[in-house]
């Protein structure tokens, strides 16, 4: 896939676990653990503003394109 998620990398920058992420935006840490694996086919918008408003970051702070 074209899209890859860099979610790790800021929860990195930011100093913070998938586990606090999950809790703080109401999501279970295996639908994080999905996103952050880009194994999904869809992300809610109301997620995608709760992770980067958690994060204090931009969508393409997470998210990238690289064309195959």
């Amino acid at each position: 896939m074209a899209i890859n998620v860099t979610l790790d990398l800021m929860l990195v920058m930011r100093k913070t676990s998938s586990r606090e992420l999950a809790a703080a935006i109401g999501i279970s840490e295996t639908n994080l653990s999905l996103i952050k694996s880009g194994k999904i086919k869809g992300v809610r918008f109301s997620t995608l503003n709760a992770i980067c408003s958690y994060l204090e970051c931009q969508p393409g702070d997470i998210l990238s394109f690289e064309p195959d």
